[in-house]
């Protein structure tokens, strides 16, 4: 276990180490490249920040990745698929960060690289086991597992508006899959180096990105969400929903806000692809909370869900619950008392507490 454990941790030192100096570059190469994150004032603009911010920090990270499999990493089918998929990703990210493009052509992208994991590399979503009853997908396997890594790759983008929110939800998502993975004793395997490779690249990026941030990652986030939606699928090792229920459950916040965005634009009649100041971020920032704590308030209640994996995985599922159910009533408070959702939910809760407080 010692062993293990030192192994593990010249992982993570290394890739975070070159990580946190290939930075330095990335951010040369982003002004000279005119790959700038230049704040806008359009109406649904997302970003806060108010100075031009070189991206491609992503590209570091990826750097840093391949780093990291060079020197840990074991050559295989698997292995090579990820290696290809991820650099049409970042590729993809790369071109929307110096001219961006339109959503649809880096959907095509998102498709391409998926089908890569799938068809070549033969990770698959073939078959759940939920309440006794077994679920075979089938030939819709391939479609739903597409759907899955296409739904990652976002993901991580749409949350993506503050310094360090991004790379600090990832960073949680790798230390907690690590934890995991540690006590099931799989250290050696393919999913745990991966995780630890990921962990140390995007700590090293975090380091510049953290509050107030001097690169960031730009839309070649979407390899930190690919990366993890294929971690996803590998630690689903056996068809058990609860396998599959625990690493997706620790990505609680990204997963409920991009939820949110989707059902709050649709009400609104816009398209759930439209850029809204309504995100979980901007809600706490409404609160008068600064940048800083926002993120580190976002950062506890993902560790909340983090912790309750770890519970439900590996020591006491009861607890698990209980933890789970403590975030879902949050959450339900957060719903009616903000308008994450609809803007109509606050104004019926005052209605509702001033009804109370006539009786």
């Amino acid at each position: 276990m010692k062993l293990q454990v030192l192994e593990a941790s010249k992982i993570v030192l290394v890739t975070f180490v070159f990580s946190a100096l290939i930075m330095f570059l990335m951010r040369k190469v982003a002004v000279h490249i005119g790959a700038i994150d230049v704040p806008s004032t359009k109406e649904g603009h997302r970003h806060i920040h108010k100075k031009a911010t070189p991206k491609l920090g992503g590209v570091g990270i990826f750097l840093s990745f391949l780093l990291g499999y060079m020197l840990f990493g074991e050559n295989s089918i698997r292995m090579n698929s990820i290696l290809i998929a991820s650099f049409i990703i970042i590729l993809t990210g790369i071109v929307d960060d110096i001219n961006p493009i339109r959503a649809y052509q880096k959907l095509i992208g998102h498709i391409i690289a998926a089908c890569v994991i799938v068809f070549y590399g033969g990770i698959l979503l073939e078959e759940i086991t939920a309440f006794g009853y077994v679920i075979n997908f089938g030939l819709f396997a391939y479609p739903i597992t597409i759907l899955f890594l296409i739904a990652c790759t976002n993901i991580i983008n749409l949350i993506d508006g503050l310094d360090g929110l991004s790379g600090g939800i990832c960073s949680i998502f790798f230390i907690t899959i690590s934890i995991i993975g540690f006590y099931q004793g799989r250290a050696g395997s393919l999913v745990m180096i991966l995780t630890l490779i990921m962990l140390g690249s995007t700590l090293g990026f975090l380091l510049h990105n953290f509050y107030p941030a001097k690169i960031f990652v730009g839309d070649c986030s979407t390899f930190l969400g690919f990366i993890i939606g294929i971690i996803t699928l590998l630690e689903f090792k056996g068809p058990a929903l609860i396998s599959f229920f625990a690493p997706v459950t620790i990505l609680g916040i990204p997963i409920l806000d991009t939820l949110f965005a989707i059902i709050r634009r649709l009400l609104k009649g816009q398209s759930p692809f439209q850029a809204d100041r309504e995100h979980l971020h901007h809600q706490l920032l409404g609160m008068n909370f600064s940048q800083r704590t926002t993120v580190l308030i976002i950062y506890a209640i993902n560790i909340l869900f983090a912790m309750a994996s770890i519970f439900f995985t590996l020591i006491n599922p009861t607890i698990g619950l209980t933890i789970y159910l403590i975030l879902f009533v949050l959450v339900l408070w957060f719903v009616f008392h903000t308008t994450i959702i609809s803007d109509k939910n606050p104004k019926i809760v005052k209605k509702f507490e001033k009804l109370i407080t006539r009786k």
